[in-house]
C-alpha cells in the first residue's frame, strides 16, 4: 500500500492526544477508521509505531523516531505550498507574525498600517505571546516572523537587530510631585507605590531584575496583564509604573521620571527560523519595518550586537 499524507497526520494526532477516541474527534473521522489507517501505516513501514497495551496509547521507540521525520515532512510540505502560492509582486500572500505584548501598544499599529498601504493584497495574522512561545512557533513553522528581544535564542533562531528600546519610570497626572532638574536616585523608589505589568511580560522581568540589582523592594499594589489597563490605572491614580519610552511618548497624560541609574536598554529584534523559507511577504515586511523604524527616529541597535541578531 502506498503511503499517503493522511497516514502521517493520523499518526501525529494519536501521538498528540495519546488516545484514539480524542484523536478521531479532532480529525472528525470515526475511531475504527482512524485505527485502521494507522495499522495500514504500520504495515507499510514494517514496524509497530504505537504501544496500545496501556490505558493510554504511546509511541514505541520506533514510533518516536518516525514521528520526528513525519513532523518535519509535513512542515516542509506546508512551506512548499506557501512557496508555490508566493507571488513576487505581492499582489497577494500571507504573513504570520507574533510579538511580545508591549509592542502592540506602539509598534504594531504603524507597521500594519504601512503594510496595508504598500501591499493591500497581503493578509496578516498577528498574535501576542511570550518570547519563548514565539521562538517555538518559528521552529515549528507556525509563524513566519516574530518581534521580541535580542538573545540568547533557541538553536535554529536568528534575527535582525532593529532598534534600542529604553524604559523609564512613569507617573500620571495625580502622581507625586516630580523634580525635573535632576534624575530621581534609585534609592528613592522605596517611597513609591507601583502598578506593574504581570510576570508573563518580558518588561516585568526586566524591571524586577533592575530592582533586585539595586536592592529595591517595590511596593506593588496592582498587577495588570494589559498595557491599556495599566496606562489607565496610572493615569487616574498616584501609582507609578515602568514602561518603554515609546509608549509614554504616545500618552501625553503620562509623565516620565528620569532615574539614576537609568533602567538598562534592550535591543528589539526581528526573529525568524534560520533555515526557514522566507516568503515575499516576509521579506517585504522586514524592509518596511526597517524603513518605519528609521522614519520614527528610534535609537539604533548598539554596535557589537551578537551575530545571531544581525
Amino acid at each position: 500500500m502506498a503511503l499517503e499524507l493522511r497516514h502521517l497526520r493520523y499518526l501525529l494526532a494519536v501521538a498528540e492526544h495519546g488516545n484514539f477516541t480524542r484523536a478521531a474527534e479532532d480529525l472528525r473521522i470515526s475511531q475504527p477508521t482512524l485505527s485502521q489507517q494507522v495499522k495500514q501505516l504500520e504495515r507499510t513501514v514494517g514496524v509497530q509505531l504505537l504501544d496500545r497495551t496501556g490505558r493510554s496509547v504511546r509511541l514505541t521507540d520506533a514510533g518516536e523516531m518516525y514521528v520526528q521525520y513525519a513532523r518535519r515532512a509535513l512542515r516542509d510540505l506546508a512551506a512548499a505550498e506557501r512557496a508555490v502560492l508566493d507571488v513576487a509582486d505581492l499582489s497577494r500572500g500571507g504573513l504570520r507574525l507574533a510579538v511580545t505584548p508591549t509592542f502592540t501598544a506602539y509598534l504594531i499599529g504603524p507597521l500594519v498600517a504601512e503594510l496595508h498601504t504598500r501591499h493591500p493584497g497581503i493578509t496578516l495574522d498577528v498574535e501576542e505571546m511570550t518570547q519563548d512561545r514565539i521562538e517555538s512557533g518559528l521552529l515549528a513553522d507556525e509563524l513566519d516572523l516574530g518581534i521580541a528581544f535580542a538573545g540568547p535564542h533557541q538553536p535554529g533562531i536568528t534575527g535582525t537587530a532593529l532598534f534600542t528600546e529604553t524604559l523609564g519610570l512613569v507617573v500620571g497626572g495625580t502622581g507625586p510631585e516630580v523634580r525635573r532638574d535632576r534624575p530621581l536616585p534609585v534609592q528613592d523608589l522605596g517611597t513609591y507605590q507601583f502598578a506593574l505589568l504581570s510576570g508573563d511580560f518580558a518588561t516585568r522581568g526586566h524591571t524586577d531584575a533592575y530592582f533586585a540589582r539595586h536592592r529595591i523592594s517595590p511596593r506593588i499594589v496592582v498587577e495588570a496583564n494589559s498595557i491599556q489597563a495599566l496606562t489607565e490605572i496610572v493615569r487616574r491614580t498616584p501609582l507609578a509604573t515602568v514602561l518603554p519610552d515609546a509608549i509614554t511618548d504616545d500618552h501625553p497624560h503620562l509623565t516620565p521620571i528620569p532615574l539614576e541609574p537609568a533602567l538598562p536598554a534592550r535591543t528589539v529584534t526581528l526573529l525568524r527560523r534560520e533555515s526557514g523559507y522566507q516568503s515575499a511577504a516576509a521579506r517585504a515586511f522586514t524592509r518596511l519595518t526597517e524603513d518605519l523604524i528609521r522614519a520614527r527616529g528610534y535609537a539604533p541597535a548598539p554596535a557589537g550586537t551578537g551575530p545571531e541578531d544581525r
